[in-house]
């Protein structure tokens, strides 16, 4: 069946979006203090100066802190806004108010840039419903950073935030999904091969 891959990221996609839901507020704290410590040293060893990440919803392992810290050691961030047209604009962080794009995802209330302004960052964090050991990422299906990922020429390193058990054997790809270099989870920063 041709929607074969499709029928199985969005069963696999459901049952994760459940197992996140039901995460205690101490778990995903805790994740997100390890995920914060982690991010630091990642952004450390790489030497990152500009880096593209993103403002983490309520079940998704959180970004904030290593945000605030980023910003505090001088790092330049870019952060998404979705856009009709199936692409991502570009905002900086500034740490002030957020608001929500046309998906409801969270966003910065700064000035607005264009997809390319993404070009030129040292470092892509990107979120992930789960990761398979290969580098092929499962998105939450929208395909906004496999479109980004896709059409940048010279692409720095992409890491995926995910939690301990989103670390998997394999997902279900397609033609455009698009992998990454690693994962960051509670545990540790994992390098993964690419493709």
């Amino acid at each position: 069946m041709p929607d074969e891959p499709e029928n199985r990221k969005r069963a696999l996609r459901a049952e994760l979006r459940e197992r996140r839901r039901i995460r205690t507020i101490t778990e995903r704290e805790t994740a997100e203090d390890a995920i914060t410590q982690h991010l630091v040293q990642l952004t450390s060893d790489l030497g990152a100066r500009f880096i593209a990440a993103y403002l983490s919803t309520p079940d998704e392992p959180g970004t904030r802190d290593f945000l605030r810290w980023a910003d505090e050691h001088g790092i330049r961030i870019l952060l998404p806004v979705s856009r009709e047209d199936g692409l991502l604009d570009w905002a900086p962080y500034d740490g002030e108010d957020e608001e929500q794009d046309i998906l409801g995802m969270p966003t910065p209330t700064s000035e607005l840039l264009g997809p390319i302004a993404i070009n030129g960052v040292d470092l892509i964090l990107v979120p992930a419903a789960c990761v398979a050991r290969n580098g092929m990422r499962l998105g939450w299906g929208r395909g906004y950073f496999d479109k980004t990922l896709g059409s940048m020429e010279g692409c720095p390193p992409v890491y995926a935030l995910i939690y301990d058990d989103e670390l998997v054997d394999e997902v279900p790809t397609e033609r455009h999904d698009m992998p990454v270099n690693g994962v960051v989870t509670p545990s540790g920063i994992v390098s993964l091969p690419v493709g």
